[in-house]
């Protein structure tokens, strides 16, 4: 359970909106929420972890040139991706 304070206008306005949709105030409040939190996880900025999770543990590979032809082998597959569209 969850109560959530706000300004007087804002409660009207919410129960206008939930009106004119047919629902109740909770229900209108809820599918906010599920659309506010899929929004956020869509726009959410991948962290170090992600971003670097292919590449972690590669020192231990004993390939020297790992970077180095890992950083070709990206450039050379996004050519083919561009070449393809």
């Amino acid at each position: 359970m969850l109560t959530v304070k706000m300004e007087v206008e804002l409660e009207r306005q919410v129960q206008s909106a939930a009106r004119a949709a047919g629902l109740t105030k909770s229900e209108f409040v809820r599918r906010c929420l599920h659309e506010g939190v899929a929004r956020a996880a869509r726009d959410a900025k991948p962290t170090p972890w992600e971003l670097g999770k292919d590449l972690f543990g590669k020192v231990a590979s004993g390939n020297a040139s790992l970077s180095r032809t890992r950083a070709r082998d990206l450039v050379a597959s996004r050519r083919r991706a561009k070449d393809a569209d």
